[in-house]
Parts: structure tokens; C-alpha cells; sequence
């Protein structure tokens, strides 16, 4: 049974749906029927071989009314990106370490399975009331093969893009750090780098400028600083993995700190709540 919409992913609108079998809240993504499916279904067949903790379960998929459904595991709180602007905050040190300890831990996971994910953003790490930060919206994942171990083609979008892919260079997973380094970013300002910018003015720059900062890089901690200076190494040759920089001083901080996210998501739950009432405010 469908309750609400909880936002939009990047093919077709996300709603909160009671499981008639279990009882449960799910997530269920929905495609229109004149929609092209086929980055659906790569997420469903992406989805369906995942299994981590730090990954949005998939529970099976089906066609009703010639749509096609994906039903997955529901995070409560939504997205980091529906958080923030529903409390209107951005994130301090300790929740941002949190937050990208766990997102490194499923890109360990995804790298390991030989899959990109291709669209790392505070929209697409969704939250719950335990604190448990997951990746979620595989809408444009890639599975790279041993054989053609890299893509050339540009997906994701603009601000987070890391510069190989705007140049259509060949690229691995390493991308998808020079996103969650934009996306530290994103929780520490509120926007990422250029937010204010066309679209296609800051794909120009990006490959063309030094990588980006903080704005005010003394107001955070030393620890902080490196660790993005090292997601955002532009030479994807010389980037971490998510193995390596799981080893970091500043994501080491963020370890067992599930009790920081979950007071975070239960003191904002009502303002969330509220939030997605409101129409055309879900960011995706």
C-alpha cells in the first residue's frame, strides 16, 4: 500500500509503501510505463547482487498498471541532502566523518564487486533513525568487467563529477572518490563547489581548475583538510581507494559514531516529516 512521496530519484518518484505480507515500511521506486526502463532495471540487477550493511537493500520488483516497481529497504530520515534542508543545517566534523566512513565502506564493497556507482551525492546517502548512513539511487551505476575494466562515457551529475569523466577518459571507481570528496564538501557548506554556476560552465572548469576547498579551510580540522585534498587528487593515478582512506585519521573519527546520526535523524524527524509535505521541495 502506498503512503507518501518521500522524494525523487533519478528515474521516477520515490514513495513510502507499506509491505501487505510483513507489515513493514519500504521504499518503492516507481517508473512510469512510457519511461525508458533500462536504467531501472541496472539498478534492480545492480541492487539485487548487492549485499552490505552500508548499501540500500533491494526487496524484489514487480509491474503494476504497467509501471514497474522496485520495492527496497526505507530509511526514514531520506537523503543527508533531505536533512539538511529540512532542518536547515549543514553538518558538523563528527557527522560528516560518520557519514563518509560508511559511504567508503559501501564503495569498498561496490569496488570489490567490480561496480561503479557513478552518482555520489548527498542525495543518493539516505539516513535512518539508528544512524546508519547507506548508498542508495543506482539509477546510473556500471558494472566494469575485468576485461574492459574502465568507462569512457559522462554520467552523474555536473558539480560532483570528478574530471576524467567530464573529459571521457577512461575511469574505474576512483571517480566515484572524487564525489564523496565533493560531498563532504556538500555537508560541510551546504552546496557543492560552483553550486551557483550553469551546469555546463562548471563541466568546462572542473577538468581546466586546482581542485576545489573549503572556503574557510582554517575553521576546520587539519585531518579534515587532507582527507579531501586526497579525494580530490584531479590525477585519478594518485587517488586513495576507499580501502586506503578508510585507514584516514578523520574517517577513523567517524567509527561507532551511529549514536551522533541517530540523535541527528530522531531530533529532526518532525521537521523532515514536515518538509516532505510540503510540494516540490525533494531534491534528488
Amino acid at each position: 500500500r502506498v503512503q507518501e512521496k518521500i522524494g525523487e530519484g533519478s528515474f521516477g518518484s520515490v514513495y513510502r509503501a507499506i509491505d501487505n505480507k510483513t507489515g513493514q515500511n519500504v521504499a518503492v521506486k516507481i517508473l512510469p510505463s512510457d519511461s525508458d526502463m533500462s536504467p531501472l532495471e541496472r539498478e534492480i540487477e545492480i541492487l539485487k547482487q548487492c549485499d552490505s550493511p552500508y548499501i540500500v537493500r533491494y526487496l524484489g520488483s514487480y509491474i503494476k498498471d504497467n509501471d514497474l516497481w522496485i520495492s527496497m529497504e526505507y530509511c526514514n530520515a531520506g537523503s543527508v541532502s533531505d536533512v539538511m534542508e529540512a532542518m536547515n543545517i549543514t553538518l558538523d566534523e563528527d557527522q560528516i566523518s560518520s557519514i563518509c566512513r560508511a559511504a567508503l565502506c559501501g564503495l569498498e564493497y561496490l569496488h570489490g564487486q567490480r561496480k561503479i556507482h557513478r552518482d555520489i551525492k548527498a542525495a543518493n546517502i539516505m539516513l535512518n533513525d539508528k544512524g546508519e548512513a547507506k548508498l542508495a539511487d543506482f539509477g546510473v551505476a556500471a558494472r566494469y568487467s575485468s576485461t574492459y575494466s574502465k568507462r569512457n562515457t559522462v554520467v552523474g551529475t555536473p558539480f560532483w563529477m570528478a574530471p576524467e569523466v567530464i573529459q571521457m577518459a577512461d575511469y574505474d571507481g576512483l571517480a566515484d572518490i572524487w564525489s564523496l570528496g565533493i560531498t563532504a564538501i556538500e555537508m560541510a557548506e551546504g552546496a557543492p563547489p560552483r553550486a551557483d554556476m550553469h551546469p555546463f560552465r562548471a563541466i568546462f572548469l572542473i577538468p581546466k581548475s586546482e581542485p576545489p576547498t573549503l572556503k574557510e579551510p582554517e575553521r576546520w580540522s587539519p585531518e579534515f583538510n587532507e582527507f579531501l585534498s586526497m579525494c580530490l587528487e584531479k590525477d585519478p593515478s594518485l587517488r586513495p581507494n576507499p580501502t586506503h582512506l578508510l585507514q584516514h585519521p578523520f574517517v577513523k573519527k567517524g567509527e561507532n559514531k551511529h549514536n551522533l546520526l541517530a540523535s541527528l535523524v530522531q531530533d529532526g524527524l518532525a521537521a523532515i516529516n514536515k518538509w516532505r509535505l510540503q510540494p516540490n521541495e525533494q531534491s534528488g
